[in-house]
Formats: structure tokens, C-alpha cells, sequence
């Protein structure tokens, strides 16, 4: 199943219901970190695509300029400013080639902030946002920020990145 929905991972991405103009004015209650902070953010260039086993979601992993370099030459930590973004799409059957599945409907979309004037959560320098998709509109995550300061302290020896730049040629 994991080779069909990334057989067309990198073929349709930025065809998004969501432009760079519309980006709802809502920040994170936590963090206060606005989903404004990453428009542009179509721009970014993919870094990783992951399968998200229990949530049934396909996940795109993108950088600004400043991460992609840093990512793409593995240089860590991360530099100041910093963003990483991850979209999270459900997935449907591919209506013109049945034997694959495609990104139906965008869930999610988060980002994480390098700025360590800002952010220390345990050390890590970085401050976490998640906009969960509700009907037409975003709303912040219910739960918080705290959720992803814990997940991301299991990779803190990777500069709390789970993703690491997946080369495409």
C-alpha cells in the first residue's frame, strides 16, 4: 500500500485550496505563532513525504530557503529562521489509475519556527504551530503546542527533525 500512495508523491502537491493571500488570521494560543507566518509557504521546497500509518494521512514536509539549504547539507542545528512545514492530506483511490491513491482533502497543515530568542522548549529552540482543518475554515490545535515539544524531543540528537532530505535524482 505505502509504494502506491508514494508512487505519485511529488506530482501534485501544490495544487492547494489554499492560497498564499487566504491564509486565515489565527495564531496559536501557546506559542503565538500566526498561520500568517508562513505565507508563501507553497513556494517552500519538498524535503521529505511521509505515510502516516494511523492517521491514514500523507504527509508533505517542506522548507523555506534558510532550512533547505541547512537540510539539504545536513548541517545541524538548524540555522535561526528556520521553517519547516508539514501538510497533511487523506488519501482516496486515483480515479484514472486505479492501482494507486492520490491526496484527496487537506487535514492539516503545521510548521515549526527556529528562533531561539523566542522558543526553548527543553532546549530545542524552536516553537510549533498546528492548523487543523474544520469544515471550510482552520482552526489552531485544541491540545496545544505540548504535543509536539514531546514528540520531537525523541529525536532531539537530530535537532528535533524527524525528516531528513530525501534526494530525488
Amino acid at each position: 500500500m505505502l509504494q502506491r500512495i508514494l508512487a505519485f508523491s511529488t506530482a501534485f502537491l501544490f495544487v492547494s485550496s489554499l492560497s498564499a493571500a487566504s491564509l486565515p488570521d489565527i495564531k496559536m494560543p501557546d506559542t503565538g505563532l500566526p498561520f500568517k507566518m508562513i505565507d508563501g509557504y507553497q513556494d517552500y521546497k519538498i524535503v521529505a513525504t511521509h505515510w502516516r500509518i494511523d492517521k491514514h494521512e500523507l504527509r508533505y514536509v517542506l522548507a523555506n530557503p534558510i532550512a533547505y539549504d541547512a537540510i539539504k547539507a545536513k548541517k545541524l542545528p538548524m540555522p535561526e529562521g528556520s521553517k519547516m512545514v508539514k501538510i497533511g492530506w487523506s488519501v482516496k483511490p486515483m480515479a484514472s489509475y486505479p492501482d494507486a491513491l492520490e491526496a484527496d482533502k487537506l487535514q492539516r497543515i503545521e510548521f515549526m519556527v527556529k528562533d531561539s530568542k523566542h522558543f526553548d522548549q527543553n532546549g530545542d529552540h524552536w516553537g510549533y504551530a498546528r492548523f487543523v482543518k474544520n469544515a471550510d475554515s482552520y482552526v489552531p490545535y485544541a491540545k496545544g503546542s505540548a504535543e509536539c515539544v514531546a514528540c520531537h524531543a525523541s529525536v532531539s540528537q537530530n535537532d528535533y527533525l524527524f525528516s531528513s532530505f530525501q534526494e530525488t535524482f
